[in-house]
C-alpha cells in the first residue's frame, strides 16, 4: 500500500506541474472551463491521497518512513521520502490548494486570463508538493526553484499594473539569491557524501554514527548555506519588502502565497534540521533574525490601514516567529506554527472582503473600553498569576518544559502574550468580560500545549534534537529581552505613560521605518529593466 500511495502522489504532483506548465497560455485561455476543472480535480485528488496517507500513518497501516526511488540506486536517484513531516505538510498544502481553486472559480469567473491562471496555480501546487515529497536533495532544490518560477507567473497575472510588476521582479531577484545558496549547499553535500539521498544523509549525520572534525566543518558550511536559503524564501528582514508590495495580485494568489508558498523556507529548515543543527551558530543567527523580523513586522502591521497590507505584514511577523523557533531548536513547535498560521492566513485572505462588517462590530465594542488603559499596578500580579496558571496546566497534562529545546524562552514569550492580553481586558468595565478573558487564556494554554504534544508525537522523531553544544542560551535571552521590550511598548501605548512620542512612532511605523522604501529603491536597480 505504501509504494502504491507514494507512486500515485509522485505521479500526480509531477503531472500537475509538468503537463499543465507545458500547455501554451492561448490554448488554456480559449478553454478556461476545461483547464480550471482539470486543475481543481487534480488538486482534489491530491488532497484525497494526502488525507489517505495521513490517516494511514495515524492508524499505523503505513510505514513510519516510506521511500520510493527511481532509479533504485545512484547519487541522482529521485523519489519520495514520506514521513510524519512530509505527510502533514502535504495534507496542508493540498487542502489549502483545493480551497484556493474552489474560491478562484467564482473570483476569476469571466477573467480573460483565467485559463492561464489555473495552469500556474496547478503548477505552483504541484511544485510545492514535489518539494514536500522529495527524497533527494537535488530534487528538492529543483522543486524549490520551480515553485518560485510558477508563483512568479501568478504574481504577474495583471501585467499592466506597475506595482505587481515591481513586487514580482523584486521577489524574483531575492529568490535567485536563495537559489545560489542552495546550489552551493548541493555542491558541498555531494563533495562530502557523494549522494543527494536524504535517508543516507540523515543516517550519516545522526548522533549514533558520530561526526569527524573534517565532516563537522563541512556540515557547518552546509548548515549556514541552508539557513541563508531559508531566510530568503521566508521573507525575513531585510529581505521582506516584496511581500507587503504584492497587493495587486488576485486575492486567492495572496492566500496561496501567504498560507503555503512562503512557508517553504520554514519547511526547508525543519526538513533539513538534521543537517542544520551541526551549525549551531547559524541557528543563533536565525533566532536573532527571526526575532527582529517578528518585532519589526508586528509593530508595522498595527499601523496599516489596508487590510491586505496588514495581513502581509502579519505574515512577515509570523514567519519571523517560526524562524526564531527553528533557531532555538524547537522544530516541532515551528511545525505547529506553520500549520496553524497557514490555516488562519488562508481564511483571513479569502475572508478579507468582510472587513467592513468586522470593522463595524469592532467599533461597537470600543464603546465598552475605557479611554485610559488599565492600571499598571495590576500588571505584575497578573503576570505572576499567568505564570502559575500556565505551569499548573503544563503539570496537569504532563508537559515537561525542561525537556523541550528553547522551552523556557518560548514559554516566557507565551506568558507575556497572555499577560498583556488579560491586562487589556481590564479596560472593559464589565466583570463578565474579564472573567471570559481569564477562561479563554486557560483554554488557549491547554489547546496550545495539547496541540504541541500531538504534533511532537507525529513529527518529533523525524526532526533533529537540539545539538548538545548549542549556544542557544544567548539566543534565548535575546528573544525574551526583545519580547519584553515589545510588551513594555504595548503597555506604554495603552497607559498614561504614552504621549506625543507615540504619534511620531506611528508615523515611522506606518512607513515601515523607511526600510521598505530603501530596499525597494535598491532592488529597483536590478528589476527596472524587467518592468
Amino acid at each position: 500500500m505504501t509504494t502504491t500511495l507514494l507512486l500515485a502522489l509522485l505521479l500526480l504532483a509531477s503531472f500537475a506541474l509538468f503537463l499543465l506548465c507545458a500547455a501554451p497560455a492561448p490554448a488554456c485561455n480559449r478553454r478556461p472551463k476545461v483547464v480550471r476543472t482539470t486543475a481543481t480535480l487534480l488538486i482534489g485528488w491530491l488532497f484525497g491521497l494526502a488525507l489517505l496517507g495521513f490517516l494511514g500513518r495515524l492508524l499505523g497501516s503505513i510505514d513510519a518512513i516510506g521511500e520510493l526511488r527511481w532509479p533504485a540506486a545512484g547519487p541522482l536517484a529521485c523519489g519520495v521520502y514520506y514521513d510524519g513531516v512530509s505527510s502533514l505538510v502535504l495534507l496542508l498544502v493540498s487542502f489549502v490548494g483545493l480551497i484556493v481553486c474552489r474560491y478562484s472559480l467564482r473570483y476569476l469567473d469571466g477573467d480573460s486570463q483565467q485559463g492561464n491562471y489555473f495552469r500556474w496555480v496547478a503548477a505552483t501546487i504541484g511544485s510545492v508538493s514535489l518539494l514536500v515529497l522529495s527524497g533527494n536533495l537535488l530534487m528538492l532544490v529543483a522543486a524549490w526553484v520551480s515553485t518560485s518560477l510558477s508563483l512568479h507567473h501568478l504574481l504577474l497575472h495583471f501585467p499592466t499594473r506597475a506595482g505587481a510588476q515591481r513586487a514580482a521582479w523584486t521577489k524574483f531577484v531575492i529568490s535567485r539569491a536563495g537559489d545560489l545558496f542552495l546550489a552551493a549547499a548541493l555542491i558541498l553535500v555531494f563533495r562530502e557524501f557523494g549522494t543527494f539521498d536524504l535517508s543516507f544523509l540523515f543516517a550519516a549525520v545522526s548522533a549514533d554514527t558520530g561526526v569527524s572534525p573534517d565532516r563537522a566543518n563541512a556540515l557547518a558550511w552546509i548548515g549556514w548555506l541552508i539557513v541563508c536559503g531559508g531566510i530568503t524564501k521566508s521573507a525575513q528582514f531585510p529581505l521582506h519588502s516584496w511581500l507587503p508590495d504584492t497587493l495587486e495580485t488576485p486575492t486567492p494568489v495572496s492566500a496561496l502565497m501567504h498560507a503555503g508558498v512562503v512557508n517553504a523556507g520554514g519547511y526547508l529548515i525543519i526538513r533539513l534540521s538534521r543537517l542544520v543543527v551541526h551549525a549551531p551558530v547559524s541557528l543563533d543567527l536565525l533566532a536573532i533574525i527571526g526575532t527582529t523580523t517578528a518585532l519589526y513586522a508586528g509593530i508595522t502591521m498595527l499601523t496599516q490601514s489596508s487590510v491586505k497590507k496588514k495581513l502581509a505584514y502579519s505574515t512577515v511577523a509570523q514567519m519571523g516567529f517560526m524562524m526564531l523557533q527553528c533557531g532555538l531548536g524547537a522544530f516541532s513547535a515551528a511545525m505547529l506554527h506553520l500549520v496553524a498560521h497557514s490555516l488562519y492566513k488562508a481564511y483571513a485572505f479569502l475572508n478579507s472582503g468582510n472587513v467592513l462588517k468586522e470593522e463595524r462590530a469592532t467599533r461597537l465594542e470600543e464603546g465598552s473600553l475605557a479611554k485610559i488603559g488599565p492600571s499598571l499596578a495590576k500588571l505584575p500580579l497578573m503576570g505572576a498569576a499567568v505564570a502559575v496558571g500556565c505551569a499548573t496546566i503544563a503539570w496537569l497534562i504532563g508537559f515537561d518544559l525542561s525537556a523541550k529545546s528553547g522551552g523556557y524562552a518560548l514559554a516566557a514569550v507565551f506568558c507575556l502574550a497572555l499577560t498583556t492580553g488579560l491586562w487589556e481586558s481590564l479596560a472593559f468595565h464589565r466583570k463578565a468580560v474579564q472573567g471570559a478573558a481569564a477562561i479563554a487564556a486557560g483554554v488557549v494554554t491547554l489547546l496550545y500545549l495539547g496541540s504541541y504534544q500531538a504534533i511532537d508525537a507525529f513529527v518529533g522523531v523525524h526532526v533533529a534534537p537540539a545539538p548538545a553544544d548549542s549556544t542557544a542560551v544567548f539566543a534565548g535571552w535575546f528573544v525574551v529581552t526583545a519580547f519584553l521590550g515589545l510588551a513594555a511598548l504595548q503597555v506604554a501605548l495603552r497607559s498614561r505613560a504614552s504621549g506625543p512620542w507615540h504619534e511620531a512612532l506611528y508615523v515611522h511605523a506606518w512607513n515601515g521605518f523607511y526600510a521598505d522604501a530603501a530596499l525597494t529603491h535598491f532592488f529597483a536597480l536590478f528589476t527596472s529593466k524587467k518592468k
